[in-house]
Formats: structure tokens, sequence, C-alpha cells
């Protein structure tokens, strides 16, 4: 009987296990993993929204170039979505008609207030229009943006344009839509007229911006 209860207790106090300080050190080290770890994945989330982003410009901006060469081959100067005509401006920037230097002046004040648009809706998104339509389900500009749609422009007299500008982009797209992958963002473009005659001809100038961060996130076409 003696022999059995020391063989008894031995075998006790041979069991592996964990103690309870043991335990607590355990999920101390696995609160301490989680905390550093979710800043490195909300870092991922966010890179991979604005990779996403930039990939969707770039998509415009393809359709973009392939409009500009075919008006080029059918008009003889090639122009831009929401252009009805290559010296035409679209959104807030430059002058029909306009010289080179006051594209020049356009375009200087285009690139100074996109490097200032840091929030979605930023006070020059009301220079800027919406590629898809500000109104588009699809793509919904957020309640308080600045972004519009774009019109018909005025007083060319002869130009070959018919369409609003976010019907040109949607034909473009197939009636498809992109829509930013950020819940603030939404995509919008102006148009730098191009201007002149023969050897001094200078040709439109297009950019395409996130409003998410349009200053992080944009591009440009320059013909």
């Amino acid at each position: 009987m003696k022999q059995t209860l020391k063989r008894i207790i031995r075998n006790v106090k041979s069991i592996n296990g964990n103690s309870l300080a043991e335990f607590a050190t355990t999920t101390a080290l696995m609160a301490t993993l989680a905390a550093t770890a979710a800043p490195k994945l909300s870092e991922m989330s966010e890179g991979t929204k604005a990779e996403k982003s930039m990939n969707e410009i770039d998509k415009i901006l393809t359709q973009a170039r392939n409009f500009y060469q075919e008006t080029a081959n059918d008009e003889g100067r090639g122009r831009f979505p929401g252009q009805d005509k290559f010296d035409v401006p679209v959104g807030g920037y430059g002058t029909t008609r306009g010289t080179l230097a006051q594209a020049t002046t356009a375009q200087t004040l285009l690139l100074s207030e996109m490097a200032a648009m840091n929030v979605w809706d930023h006070a020059s998104g009301v220079r800027w229009r919406s590629v898809f339509g500000k109104d588009n389900t699809a793509a919904k500009q957020d309640d308080g943006g600045k972004v519009t749609n774009d019109t018909y422009a005025t007083g060319c007299g002869t130009c070959p344009g018919s369409e609003l500008g976010h019907n040109d982009w949607l034909t473009l797209f197939a009636g498809n839509t992109l829509a930013s992958k950020y819940q603030d963002g939404h995509f919008a473009y102006a148009v730098i007229p191009g201007g002149g005659s023969g050897k001094s001809a200078f040709p439109p100038v297009m950019y395409i911006v996130d409003m998410e961060n349009a200053s992080d996130f944009n591009n440009v076409i320059e013909p």
C-alpha cells in the first residue's frame, strides 16, 4: 500500500503543465504581438488601396490616350474626353483658344492647387470634373464633395464633340464604371487646352486624380 501511494505521488509530480505564471506571460506576449501587428496590417491595407487607386488611374489614362490618337487620326488634331475641340479646356484651368503662355500659366496653377489637395473635399475640387459622373450610382461622389460634371463648351461653333465628358468616358469603358477603393475617393480630371497652329501648335494636357488625396494619387498625359 505504501509503495502504491509513493508511485501515485511520483506520477503526479511528473505530469508536465503550464503554471498560472506561465499562462499570464504567454497572454501578455500575445497581446503585445497583436498591438504591434495592428498598425502594420492597417498600413498594408492602406498600401493596397493606394496601389489599386493608381492602377485605376492608369486604366483611365490608357483609354484617354486611345481617344486622343483616334481623334487625331479622324480630326487632324487630338483631343481628350470632354473636349469639344483640342483648344477647349475641361474644368477650371485655361482659356478656350488661348495662347501657349496662357496654357502654361493655367498648368502652373493646376499643379500648385493639386499639390495642396490632400483632403477629399478640398475647395479646389470645383475646378475638376467627374470622370464617370458625380451622381453615378456605381461610383457616386460623397455628399460634400466639390467635383462637378462636365458641361457643354460654348462659343466653339464647329466643334466635333457632342458628348458630356462623363458620357465620353462611359462609352470608352463600355458602360462600366471604375470606382475608387476609398470611401471618400472619386476619380476626377481636368484638361489644359491646346492651341496654336502649324509649327506653333501645342497639344492639350490632361490630369487624372483620385479626390481621396489628389496630391498623392494623380497622373498626367502630355502628348
